[in-house]
């Protein structure tokens, strides 16, 4: 057992409830959304949602991609399984060397069944996913039709939420006319871009098992169904950042790789017609701050038994049905430790060297900035003016934020982290970027600041022995 961890395995029941203190947090931070149709720059932007959307998902848009598209839409065939029991699907973001070891390890037998590579591990991805997953997910009916679960109204203050922002639900469905319940409507509202894009292109391919799959299959069912789970944000994108963001830390040699891992996942959800460009950088900035405040142990998110949150036709599989971390960072150095030892074995050599050993689709940095770069925004035009040209003080909005660094480069201070992640920020004024604490972690570039932070890293190395 590890330090820190208390795993309890009794079978919970899978279902919806009233929100969290953390879920209300991920609601009012995601809230912009709900008020875009009041102004003309939301109304546009709702517009260029679609649009992009569209484009991507057709091909039309010519994105930088680490894959020819017909090889990136079979990927995102294969990536409509999670596997956030194990974060396995992801690892190829390690690099060919550790990914071979990583996966040889942890894998899934089917859609329930699967391996770890070490209990520390698995409790860590267990505990993270289960907080981020219930802030995600707490999401979908409260955007589709302001309730806990399709039926159920939400509590008093998830409500005032809308209340304040003078914000409405289903903002999906009305902008592109398939309000909740019309004729191949989402029945719970925001309905996703397989049901409101005018054209559709859908595919065959193999799924991540190496059967014959389709991705109507991931949609519409038998596979997953998700004719009546509103669309905003992506459960999909909120996992694959949470877990690229795990072994980007334990692995801080192929951070940037992760994080380059990360945006492709969220962007094939736009491929396959799963999602919008807005529910992708809805699902980014919910992992990105709960992350952020695991790693500062902050005790909403930490010393609490974690259920596996409500499924809301999203496939999901949990690596533990309950959770209790009273230490995150205790957790995660039991994780990393497990972990290194495990990749040292495997490699034969030190892992900078098998980190370094890179055949594989990662092996470009510029590639990888490009299509970090390219899923920063979307291209999506300014909501908010009065941060659009303004940086934003990281360590002053969010301060929590910088240990997304520190974690990995534990010689940074907090203070040198965050204004990194100030310096590198992306573009501001998008739709989620409205001056609040949440509101920043939707202009975090993580690709960027991983860069800087490790360049700072070393040279504090470099300097220290030199003064021996």
């Amino acid at each position: 057992m590890v330090c820190g961890i208390v795993v309890f395995c009794a079978l919970l029941p899978l279902r919806a409830g009233a929100q969290t203190a953390t879920n209300l947090t991920a609601l009012q931070g995601l809230a912009p959304v709900s008020a875009l149709s009041r102004t003309a720059e939301g109304r546009a932007a709702l517009t260029a949602n679609l649009q992009v959307t569209g484009d991507i998902q057709s091909g039309a848009l010519k994105q930088p991609l680490l894959l020819p598209y017909a090889e990136q839409r079979q990927l995102a065939l294969r990536d409509c399984f999670i596997t956030d029991g194990n974060a396995t699907e992801l690892a190829d973001g390690l690099g060919s060397k550790l990914a071979g070891i990583y996966q040889a390890k942890a894998h899934y037998a089917d859609f329930k069944t699967f391996t770890n590579v070490a209990q520390s591990v698995a409790d860590l991805i267990g505990y993270t996913n289960n907080v981020t997953k219930s802030d995600s997910n707490s999401g979908k009916y409260f955007f589709g039709n302001g309730t806990t679960n399709g039926k159920v109204a939400v509590s008093e203050a998830a409500a005032a939420i809308f209340t304040a922002r003078d914000g409405t639900a289903d903002v999906f469905g009305k902008a592109y006319e398939r309000p909740a319940g019309s004729q191949g409507a989402d029945a719970s509202g925001n309905s996703r871009p397989f049901q409101t894009l005018p054209h559709l292109f859908a595919y065959r391919g193999a799924d991540y098992f190496g059967r014959p799959s389709h991705s109507l299959d991931w949609l519409r069912g038998p596979n997953q169904d998700l004719t009546n789970s509103p669309s905003y944000p992506s459960g999909h994108t909120t996992y694959g950042y949470t877990e690229s963001l795990i072994l980007a830390i334990l692995v801080p040699e192929r951070y940037q790789q992760m994080i380059a891992r990360a945006a492709e996942y969220g962007n094939n959800r736009i491929v396959v017609g799963a999602h919008y460009a807005m529910d992708v950088l809805g699902g980014r900035a919910v992992a990105l701050h709960a992350v952020a405040h695991l790693l500062a142990n902050d005790p909403t998110y930490v010393g609490q038994i974690r259920k596996n949150p409500a499924v809301i036709n999203e496939m999901s599989q949990a690596t533990n049905d309950a959770v209790a971390v009273t230490d995150y960072r205790a957790a995660l150095d039991a994780a990393r430790a497990d972990l290194t030892a495990f990749l040292r074995d495997g490699c034969g050599g030190t892992i900078a060297a098998c980190a370094a050993s890179d055949e594989g689709r990662f092996r470009d940095a510029a590639a990888n900035e490009a299509l970090v770069n390219a899923t920063q925004t979307y291209g999506l035009p300014v909501v908010h003016a009065r941060t659009a040209h303004a940086v934003e003080d990281v360590g002053r909005l969010a301060p929590e934020a910088g240990y997304l660094l520190t974690a990995a480069f534990p010689a940074l201070s907090l203070e040198e982290a965050n204004a990194i992640l100030t310096e590198t920020q992306g573009p501001g004024g998008g739709f989620l970027n409205d001056g609040s604490g949440f509101g920043v972690y939707s202009r975090l570039n993580l690709y960027a600041a991983a860069g800087k932070a490790a360049a700072l890293a070393a040279g504090k190395q470099t300097r220290r022995q030199s003064a021996r």
